[in-house]
């Protein structure tokens, strides 16, 4: 059997799974039982699986951050620092709809993977009292999220990807930060401008008084965010540790500040055991399809096919993307593959980042679109659609622009 039908069948598998409400965890794990079954149905390659996942730091990384961003979402929300926050940019700015596209892209620079988790609030808050749906609020936070994914030099895809490919991560962000404006762009057309609804915020004099009072109320939202990227951009810390130190931090922060928040209420509150078990189930999708030697044959498949080698990059990072649903899988799996046949290439290395992006962001295993439908109790599919219509569009001006320029 073709290991492109093999795939096809369990990416058919999750989706209707996932049509029947299950939850996405157990949906991914199906759709990789699928694959195991019909390519390499070896009973160690699953014991191996586990070792692997249990072996890689990722593994425990991700799950603290995501832990630890809880926290601190709890921290800013039960101390009204991020209804301060919010309120401060209503009157900062004459638009609801700026808040709610510039607030994730700003926290999209936060390198952490189920990150959307800490804008999602945001994004609610902005919003509350108004009529926009929970699909609306979650495809603008995960869309949103991301924009960055093209200029940041310290997403942990961007920076493998340039050092497999022996790139320097200033000349591929150089060469690729116009998509983050096109990918701001097309969210703003495709998702805040239809929004409906009777603004509440009015222009408002600013009296010195209110500066610092907007100064104040910011800085201590943003604060946590920008000491987080400058302890991994600067410290080379860890997305868990980091994203610990600074929840810890914000504990004495918040009392000099006269906004504790209960400890317990931090701590326990954050051990969200379905999210938890939900992202334990994508890391293990992800050794199966390795141990069983799945990706492997999907590269030899295309490597050996008589298309373009632009198109067989595009398409190699877009299934990887997908089966994956992060950067740091297609940078680690396709940029070896550029490495050999042009190293130092931007325009192919610019290749798989765009469309690697792209299939991770219309895939259930992208853990922050995992975590936003969670948050926000909306329909996965309904959340979806707008996504996948604004990467047929990005994807669309990107391959023009490139076949121009190349």
């Amino acid at each position: 059997m073709s290991i492109f039908t093999v795939i096809g069948l369990g990416l058919l598998a999750m989706v209707v799974i996932l049509r029947f409400k299950v939850p996405i965890g157990a949906a991914i794990l199906a759709g990789g039982a699928v694959m195991w079954a019909l390519w390499n149905p070896s009973i160690p390659s699953l014991g191996s699986a586990v070792t692997e996942m249990l072996s890689q730091s990722r593994t425990y990384d991700l799950l603290f951050a995501l832990y630890f961003v809880m926290c601190l979402e709890i921290q800013l929300r039960k101390s009204g620092t991020l209804r301060g926050m919010v309120d401060s940019l209503n009157e900062i700015f004459s638009s609801t709809k700026v808040t709610l596209a510039t607030m994730p892209a700003f926290l999209g620079l936060l390198p952490s993977m189920g990150g959307a988790r800490f804008s999602a609030p945001i994004v609610d808050e902005a919003s509350r009292g108004m009529t926009i749906s929970r699909e609306s609020k979650a495809s603008i936070n995960f869309w949103f999220r991301h924009v960055c994914e093209f200029m940041s030099p310290i997403i942990p895809g961007m920076i493998l990807g340039c050092a497999v490919a022996n790139i320097s991560v200033s000349d591929l962000v150089v060469h690729l930060a116009w998509m983050a404006v096109v990918a701001f762009l097309a969210g703003w057309f495709v998702l805040i401008r239809p929004l409906r609804f009777t603004d509440r915020r009015m222009k408002r004099e600013h009296t010195p008084e209110s500066r610092r009072r907007h100064i104040r109320e910011i800085s201590l939202a943003i604060g946590p965010v920008l000491v987080n990227v400058i302890l991994m951009l600067v410290f080379d810390v860890s997305a868990g540790l980091a994203m610990g130190i600074v929840t810890v931090l914000m504990i004495p922060v918040l009392y000099l500040m006269k906004r504790p928040v209960p400890v317990r209420d931090v701590f326990v509150g954050a051990l969200d055991w379905k999210l938890l078990v939900n992202v334990t189930c994508i890391l293990y999708f992800i050794s199966v399809l390795t141990e069983a030697g799945i990706l492997d044959e999907m590269i030899r498949a295309f490597q050996s096919t008589d298309l373009p080698t632009p198109v067989v990059i595009a398409a190699v990072s877009t299934v990887v993307g997908i089966l994956t649903g992060m950067s740091q899988g297609h940078a680690a799996i396709v940029m070896p593959i550029v490495a050999g046949i042009a190293p130092g290439d931007l325009n192919l290395a610019g290749i798989v980042m765009v469309f690697g992006v792209a299939g991770q962001m219309i895939t259930p295993t992208h853990v922050c679109l995992m975590v936003t439908v969670d948050y926000f109790k909306s329909d996965f599919f309904k959340t979806l659609a707008p996504i996948v219509l604004l990467e047929a569009i990005i994807l669309t001006i990107f391959s023009v622009v490139t076949y121009l320029m190349w």
